[in-house]
């Protein structure tokens, strides 16, 4: 198990990206000097929070990034911790249901005082967990590609917003494939919905394209005969898919039952991942196809030492998808910035992230803008049968921009 290695290799990274901070794991500053606000930080530990759907239909997305976000806490706890403190964990579970969510961010926040919060999937969940943070001046590390369209001094969001994933997907698809003619499916939430409000506006406006047909479905939701029966009557260039959580188990299988496969249909979906997939099947999905900012079959060094730690930790069948990546991102990203303010108070944290960058990151090159999202790339990965996914495109980092004019 090559944890160390890993450790030293982001650690090392993260001193050359962060010349100007002093502070390092070894440094045991004062607890008075380094927590003025009341954080649960003593002289030897620092305790933060982790929210996610470990039960329900989302847990099928969320369990990946509960791993990585653990694995990258452990190694960076055997590499001396933050700023000499080890890392104490108290886990929450959303269970899939936004009320919850919230309720458990307060207890977090208030109850627990955590100096940081690692957590949710959903934009539902996260829309009803940032009044929480906003109001008890709490951290969140947000690991989920999004819709944009928003913007918070207390989020680091650490997944991909619509311009990087949703416009620059629709650009390949339209110009690799001639497509023209565009059937949309979501799941019943604010992240398909608005997702797909960008993807209609982007389609008519700039790809001179026609949406055929718009359907939504609840959350939970398995059956989808009725839809796969439109869809054969419509005959779209693309199915643009964003169903999410269980869901995707019955939606792909019945496709696939339906007779609906690559060879008669072009589909793309925002919303599929390794995770997903050992679930749908990869003989399901064959030859469809996912934008995404990860696969777990990018080679790179960086991949290659994450992937075989990963492993280690949570088994040779275990798999990686963007969202996993994204989360394993956070408690780096959050210990960075930490050392380089020399403290766990929120405000100085906020301070000092916009410009952090993590050269290691599985996914490649990753810097933080002052918006509080990543430059990161877009990738076209298509589905084997075994599960993975072949990249068939990478662009040039594109710059984050929440709130892209005319997608309002």
């Amino acid at each position: 198990m090559k944890l160390k290695s890993l450790s030293h290799h982001f650690l090392k990274v993260a001193a050359l990206a962060l010349a100007t901070a002093t502070a390092t794991a070894q440094d045991k500053l004062p607890t008075a000097q380094v927590n003025t606000t009341g954080l649960a930080v003593t002289d030897d530990t620092v305790t933060v929070g982790q929210l996610h759907s470990a039960t329900g239909t989302m847990a099928i997305s969320e369990t990946g990034s509960i791993q990585a976000e653990q694995l990258a806490i452990d190694q960076i706890n055997a590499a001396g911790g933050v700023l000499g403190r080890q890392i104490k964990v108290i886990k929450e579970d959303g269970a899939s249901d936004w009320p919850t969510f919230a309720e458990k961010a307060k207890k977090l926040l208030v109850s627990d005082k955590v100096g940081t919060v690692f957590g949710c999937w959903t934009s539902a969940s996260r829309k009803a967990v940032l009044p929480v943070f906003e109001k008890e001046n709490g951290m969140l590390y947000y690991p989920t590609f999004y819709e944009g369209l928003e913007q918070s001094k207390n989020v680091i969001y650490t997944g991909q917003e619509a311009t990087q994933q949703i416009i620059a997907g629709l650009d390949w698809i339209a110009k690799e494939k001639k497509a023209k003619t565009f059937y949309l499916i979501g799941s019943d939430y604010i992240w398909p919905r608005t997702s797909m409000k960008i993807a209609r506006k982007h389609i008519e406006n700039v790809l001179k394209g026609t949406v055929v047909g718009e359907e939504f479905y609840a959350l939970g939701s398995t059956s989808f005969g009725s839809l796969i029966n439109k869809i054969k009557l419509k005959k779209p260039d693309v199915i643009y898919a964003a169903v999410v959580g269980g869901s995707n188990v019955s939606f792909y299988k019945q496709l696939a039952a339906a007779g609906i496969n690559a060879s008669k249909q072009t589909l793309l979906t925002i919303s599929v991942t390794e995770d997903e997939v050992l679930g749908i099947g990869g003989e399901n999905l064959a030859g469809f196809y996912s934008a995404m900012k990860y696969f777990q079959s990018l080679d790179n060094p960086n991949n290659v030492e994450f992937v075989k730690a990963f492993k280690a930790k949570y088994g040779k069948d275990s798999v990686i998808g963007d969202v996993t990546q994204a989360g394993y991102l956070g408690p780096w990203l959050w210990k960075a910035a930490v050392e380089k303010a020399k403290s766990f108070d929120i405000d100085k944290i906020v301070e000092a992230s916009p410009g952090l960058e993590l050269t290691t990151a599985p996914e490649g090159y990753v810097k933080l803008h002052p918006n509080h999202h990543l430059w990161s790339k877009l990738r076209i990965g298509q589905w084997q049968k075994d599960g993975q996914a072949k990249v068939l495109y990478e662009s040039e980092l594109i710059e984050p921009d929440p709130f892209p004019k005319g997608y309002q």
